[in-house]
């Protein structure tokens, strides 16, 4: 599989092989879903993956506290460094990422401004 993003003014980049769900989630928020093709490896662009009966599984696993940790690791952050931004402790990232304590919506909408998603990302789905 390849994924390619077409950006204005760039090159853009390639992506070759398994692409992960996750990194084609990001990508597609990212870059907006019109600059992206996805192409097979005899270069014929595929499906929606969206549609696909996988996507919709692995979808409905996504919790709150498991997207936390994703986006916090996606972008080379670790706990404390979370914490300082939130003005909060280490212990509490913790206990949101290991889903023991909710996100409140302020933290969501910081979560998002943060990560640059959606803060629906951080309190329900």
């Amino acid at each position: 599989m390849l994924l390619v993003v077409n950006q204005p003014h760039t090159e853009g980049f390639r992506i070759e092989g398994r692409i992960p769900k996750d990194v084609l989630d990001y990508v597609e928020r990212r870059y907006n879903k019109e600059n992206i093709s996805v192409l097979n490896d005899d270069g014929e662009e595929l499906f929606d993956p969206t549609e696909m009966d996988f996507y919709k599984e692995m979808k409905a696993t996504e919790t709150p506290s498991g997207n936390l940790r994703f986006y916090r690791k996606l972008v080379g952050m670790t706990q404390p460094e979370l914490a300082a931004k939130l003005g909060t402790s280490k212990q509490a990232i913790s206990l949101m990422e290991n889903n023991r304590r909710p996100i409140s919506r302020k933290t969501a909408r910081e979560l998002g401004e943060i990560f640059h998603v959606t803060p629906k990302r951080f309190f329900g789905l």
